[in-house]
Parts: C-alpha cells; structure tokens; sequence
C-alpha cells in the first residue's frame, strides 16, 4: 500500500507532532521571556482579541479587573513582545485544533484500512487537545504556579508521543519493512519492561526540570549558584551541600534525577547491546536505545552550560530553552523505542497467529 508521501494519510498526524514540537519551543519561550503572566486571563488577553496592548491599555484593564492582578502587581506592564509570544502559543494551540478534528474523521473513514487503534490514538489526541487547553487556562488562572507549568509540558509531550503512535501504527499498516520488526522475540520480550523503565525515567525528569525552572518564577536557578565548579557540578561550592537554603533542595532532586536517569539508560542500553548481537533487527533497537542516551547526555552538558555560563542575576536564557527543547528530544526518542518494543511484540503476535 506504498503511495507517494504526501498522498499517504499517515503523513498528517507526523505533520500534527512537528506541529505540537512547535506548541512546546513557543511555550517554552514564553517563559525564558517572562511573558507567563502577560495576559491576564483565558482564552482573551487584557479583554481584546489581539497582542497589541500598550501600557495605557494595561492599566485600564487592571484598574477594571483588580482581581485579575497578578504576582507583578498592578504597577508592572508588558511589552508588546512578551503578550505576542503569550498570543501566538495559544494562536497555535486555536490552529492545530482543526487539522486535528480533521484526523479524526480521515481516521474513522478509513477505519477499513487502518484499525480501530487508529481511530482510538485519533480520538485520543483529540481529547488530550481539548484537556490540554484546559491546562493551559489553569497555568494562567494560577499565575504559572510550577505544579501547572509541569502539568501543561507534560500533557504537551503526552499530545505529541500520542501522534507518534499513530504515525508508526499507520506507516506499519501501509507496509512499511522497518528492520526493528524483524527483532527476535525472546529479545523483544526481554527487554520491552527496560524500555518502558527508560521511557518513564525520562519522563519523569523532564516533569522535575519543568519544576524546577517554574518554582519561585524560576529565581531557584541560582540557588547553587552560579560558575564552573561552583555552581555546576558542585552546588554551593560543594558536591553534597546544605539543604538549608532555598531552592537548593530543588535543585538537588533534578540532579539527583539526573543521575538516576544516566544510570537507567547505560544500563539499559549495555544490556540490550549485549542481547543483541547476531540478531537481525536487533541492532536497530540498540540503536534507537543508544540515541536516547547520546541526547540525555547532550542534555546534562546543555544544563551545565547554563550554570557555568551565567552571571549572579542574568543567565543565559537560550540555554534555558534548549536545555527544554533537547529534554523534550530525549523524552520523544525514549518513547520512540518503547513504541518499537510494542509493535514488534504486535507484530510477533500477529505472525504466530497466522502460522496456527
């Protein structure tokens, strides 16, 4: 069922994904420009439809609605860029609403095709869309409070790993002859509850850093300090300082976290390489394995880098968004191959189904 690529139906919800990878880089800017709070309530800004609002604006607004004032208090004002990047997130988040209805209904009308789980993982995205906006008016509602800054990223890259499932599913379904399918099942078997572990632990840190970059409006990012090795690796000068001062504790649990996680994936990846040798297709979930790793580690010198590179009060703001940016790559890469675990184990299914 091989068509060209931009006939095949599968290339929609692979379309949708770079589409919320967007949605989470623009999200992820509004904080690194300080814009979480530079509209005031949801789903309008500063009671208009549109970016444009001047100081003047502002302070009639806040003089009408005094209870919408946030934790700047009614004397701060907004520059026209920070509510342009607050405006076009959720311009975004209004657009890829349609495409993503549209999937749905391209799903159910080829149902025949592609399976009911296509259907499902469409619905699915559609809901997660709907829960996800409802997040998003949560995190304004309460002045990016870091429970709602985790909740809104973590729904962000549940969204995006849900189209993925979809894409693969439905490439599969077209006849894609991917090497990983042809994996051994005693090696799938083996080690599908690893790559879950690695999936998850990835997962959960990137929930951590959204926590600690969120809490106190992100001035827990100095806690330990700023410099190399004062600030990074150590913390306050030492590798196990007092938990005493404020956000120190924080810190030390997303590189607790940090750690934790390397660990899981060398080890995981060890253990699948040493599985794997002689084994077609094998080697292709080695690999996949081996990428989740590279890119954590990229991550930890990126993190780093934003330490060292900062001065006391002004940090390297850039750093901060790739540090999310390449988070979010390892998360998605982690997710990459507990996907390929599960439709090889599908796969193996559905072939010792068809022997019998």
């Amino acid at each position: 069922m091989e068509q060209s690529v931009w006939r095949r139906p599968s290339t929609l919800p692979l379309v949708l994904a770079v589409m919320a990878l967007l949605i989470v880089i623009v999200g992820g800017s509004i904080r690194i420009n300080d814009a979480g709070e530079s509209c005031p309530e949801w789903p309008t800004c500063f009671g208009t439809w549109h970016f444009d609002v001047s100081e003047e604006d502002q302070e009639a607004y806040w003089d009408a609605n005094p209870e919408e004032i946030d934790s700047r208090g009614e004397d701060h004002r907004y520059t026209t860029f920070q509510i342009f990047v607050e405006w076009f997130h959720r311009l975004l988040v209004g657009l890829i609403a349609l495409p993503i209805i549209y999937n749905v209904l391209l799903a159910l009308k080829s149902q025949e095709t592609y399976g009911k789980r296509v259907v499902q993982s469409s619905v699915f995205s559609a809901v997660l869309l709907a829960i996800q906006a409802t997040a998003g008016y949560i995190t304004v509602r309460y002045d990016n409070a870091d429970w709602t800054v985790a909740l809104h990223l973590s729904l962000a890259c549940i969204f995006t790993a849900g189209l993925l499932w979809q894409f693969m599913e439905m490439r599969i379904r077209e006849g894609a002859q991917w090497a990983f399918l042809r994996s051994p099942v005693d090696f799938v078997n083996a080690h599908t509850s690893r790559a879950n572990a690695m999936a998850g632990a990835v997962g959960l840190l990137l929930v951590l850093g959204a926590w600690v970059s969120s809490s106190a409006g992100g001035q827990y990012n100095q806690s330990c300090s700023v410099g190399f090795p004062t600030g990074w690796p150590q913390c306050q000068g030492s590798f196990l300082p007092s938990l005493e001062g404020p956000g120190i504790f924080i810190q030390m649990i997303h590189r607790f976290g940090a750690l934790v996680v390397g660990l899981v994936l060398i080890l995981g990846v060890s253990n699948l390489r040493t599985s794997s040798e002689g084994r077609e297709g094998a080697k292709e979930l080695v690999r996949f394995g081996e990428i989740t790793t590279g890119i954590w580690l990229v991550n930890v010198m990126v993190g780093g880098s934003y330490i060292v590179f900062a001065k006391v009060g002004d940090f390297p703001e850039w750093l901060s968004l790739l540090h999310l940016v390449v988070g979010v790559g390892a998360f998605l890469s982690a997710v990459f191959l507990m996907f390929c675990m599960r439709f090889c184990s599908q796969s193996i299914r559905s072939i010792g189904a068809e022997q019998e």
